[in-house]
């Protein structure tokens, strides 16, 4: 894949924005220059059935409409059926293996790993990029492995330095360049923009100080 494709990564449920309608953020994340998402409806007051059938068909719209990847985490079943452009899973998830054979060679399969062995495995597994962290701590999710920093990921880029790979876990716009500087093409997140009050403007913050720092390396 397109390594550019993950400089900034954003991840959002319906369960993630509060009284906000999370269309309305994922357009302005959009509108601010997100350069893939991935629809991640899971944990409490998450959307099921139709309703979840749904409001994907709707982020998928949105993502077209400014020609962003669409990703969908864990449910490869509901990719398949509305041709999503990839499938992320994590470790507790469907193999990424057996997940692979069911999308094809053409979809993007990304993994979340924890460790050396599990990149190796993901790697191996098919998967177009890993996510890597959680980098710092996070509240986003409430089975979210201790923070690690980004020893793993100056491990990995020297072990795989062709492999694309995001940081994710409690990254905010004062601490992205630090993630950056370790190797990673970008960052993944979900609350620096879905819990803030104006989307449009955080996205275009991050978005710069990314920018800024890519210059630098």
């Amino acid at each position: 894949m397109n390594r550019e494709q993950l400089q900034l990564y954003f991840i959002m449920g319906s369960q993630n924005t509060g009284q906000r309608d999370p269309l309305v953020v994922l357009e302005e994340a959009l509108r601010g220059g997100i350069t893939i998402f991935q629809l991640r409806e899971k944990g409490a007051d998450s959307l099921t059935g139709q309703d979840k059938i749904q409001f994907a068909k709707a982020c998928q719209a949105l993502c077209k409409k400014y020609h962003v990847p669409f990703i969908i985490n864990d449910d490869v079943d509901l990719a398949i059926a509305l041709d999503a452009d990839g499938v992320h899973v994590g470790q507790e998830d469907a193999s990424a293996n057996v997940i692979r054979g069911k999308i094809g060679p053409k979809k993007i399969l990304g993994v979340s790993t924890h460790s050396l062995v599990e990149v190796t495995a993901a790697i191996e597994d098919g998967a177009d990029y890993v996510g890597i962290g959680p980098i710092y701590a996070t509240t986003s999710k409430s089975d979210a492995k201790p923070p690690a920093g980004t020893a793993l990921i100056v491990q990995t880029t020297t072990v795989y330095p062709d492999l694309p790979l995001v940081g994710i876990g409690g990254i905010t716009i004062d601490n992205c360049q630090t993630v950056i500087r370790s190797g990673a093409d970008g960052i993944s997140l979900i609350s620096a923009i879905a819990a803030h009050e104006e989307p449009f403007v955080a996205t275009r913050q991050i978005l710069h100080v990314l920018q800024q720092q890519t210059k630098i390396l």
